[in-house]
């Protein structure tokens, strides 16, 4: 029940990021057009703010939805540049609202587990598997939120084909070549 409250109040800030600004949207237009209380909505989260960034990290975790390996990892970054093209009006205004760090966790968390994968049957360790991890995550944060600052503009599919074609490869590279160094 709860993740349908959940989902209402996203469904709603949607649609009334399409009429206003995220700034001018109060608790109570979420609450009257959801037909809730104040109450459930602080049941849920702790502000609008709150709510955005679950409705951003809910999107990002369907559109990933079983593509955190090696062979699937891009069909995934595609299929999050479509969901974020899809929601353009909601991601645009949210856009500020939305922690960096929040991106950033979870692009890691997508990152790591090919990672992970791909050094199974390496002597890496934890540090250095994060560190590869890291390195790429901050390359595609910054590309998505660069393309996001210029109004998503520019055709995704591009940039995606580019960070592809640029990382093609390369992060079984830094594996071997982590594990070539660390002897």
């Amino acid at each position: 029940m709860s993740h349908t409250t959940k989902q209402d109040l996203e469904a709603s800030l949607k649609k009334l990021l399409l009429e206003k600004p995220l700034d001018k949207i109060t608790i109570q237009d979420l609450t009257n057009d959801c037909g809730i209380s104040r109450m459930a909505f602080y049941y849920h989260f702790k502000d609008i703010y709150d709510l955005v960034e679950w409705a951003c990290l809910e999107e990002s975790r369907k559109a990933l939805q079983g593509k955190k390996t090696y062979d699937t990892w891009q069909e995934g970054l595609l299929q999050i540049f479509e969901a974020v093209y899809e929601n353009k009006p909601f991601i645009i205004n949210a856009y500020n609202a939305v922690s960096r760090e929040q991106i950033e966790n979870f692009l890691f968390q997508l990152i790591m587990s090919v990672v992970e994968e791909q050094a199974r049957s390496t002597s890496l360790t934890q540090e250095q598997k994060s560190f590869i991890a890291d390195f790429y995550k901050y390359s595609f944060v910054g590309i998505m939120l660069d393309w996001i600052r210029q109004g998503m503009k520019s055709d995704y599919t591009d940039i995606w084909k580019n960070m592809c074609i640029t990382i093609h490869g390369n992060i079984t590279n830094s594996i071997q070549n982590f594990t070539k160094h660390a002897k």
